[in-house]
């Protein structure tokens, strides 16, 4: 008989949108109960046999909730395909949360973090037009963890997928600004969208800031033009139904 579902909550996206400041914030509260490390990877992994999905070794990754919430914060599971549905089979109650930064903003963090890391070698410039091309030679096909820094950023294709998946009252859309800004209402809001009662906001505070360093790119005008322009479409589809609205 396969375990019941132990993970009540998922901090499911987005990379470099706020994901671990929210993660960390929440590890605050003594009523939600977290592992002891952010982005598990678990149904990401396709080292699983998700016919058969060892819940037992992934459940033994957090403490006993004692009728907290439970949840994580491995934000690629909006974006890399089969993560939402194998979430649905595992727990259909389960509630996520989207944590949104503007995608220009975020791609060219994400670049950065990448270049920082040695895993990007070529400017932003190009990653954002020709190198997007290097997607179609990836495994699954179109998706990638590093070089996806123009993907990550179609919200609006990823709340599609999540309100095709779940009821809409258990997900929730968050923007990276209010959170970093005053973090006591965004937190707010999580704990009422997980059942529990207000409580003292922590102080605000930095976390997980980038890399300092000399980078080989800025980011240019003509490159901030050209995504909104790739992410027109997709930035409309998210404010009809979310309500969210970056640019």
């Amino acid at each position: 008989m396969a375990e019941p579902p132990l993970v009540t909550f998922l901090i499911a996206g987005v990379q470099k949108g706020g994901t671990t400041a929210l993660f960390d914030y929440l590890g605050d509260y003594p009523d939600i109960a977290l592992p002891d490390v952010k982005e598990l990877h678990f149904f990401d992994d396709e080292a699983q046999d998700w016919t058969r999905p060892d819940y037992a070794a992934y459940h033994a990754r957090f403490p006993a909730p004692a009728g907290r919430p439970c949840g994580e914060a491995t934000p690629i599971y909006a974006y890399w395909p089969g993560s939402l549905e194998r979430i649905a089979a595992y727990n259909p109650s389960m509630k996520l949360i989207m944590v949104l930064r503007d995608p220009v903003q975020r791609a060219w963090s994400h670049w950065r973090m990448e270049y920082a890391r040695g895993a990007e070698t070529a400017p932003f410039a190009w990653c954002i037009r020709e190198g997007r091309q290097r997607l179609f030679a990836a495994e699954p096909w179109a998706h990638h963890r590093e070089f996806s820094y123009v993907e990550r950023g179609f919200y609006g294709e990823q709340a599609e997928r999540l309100v095709s998946l779940f009821p809409r009252r258990q997900l929730l859309f968050l923007k990276s600004d209010e959170l970093r800004a005053d973090p006591g209402p965004a937190l707010a809001r999580v704990r009422t969208f997980l059942g529990l009662p207000r409580a003292a906001a922590p102080a605000p505070r930095e976390v997980h800031v980038g890399r300092e360093m000399a980078y080989p790119s800025e980011l240019a005008v003509a490159d901030i033009e050209h995504l909104r322009r790739v992410y027109a479409a997709d930035a409309w589809r998210l404010a009809e139904m979310t309500g969210v609205q970056f640019g």
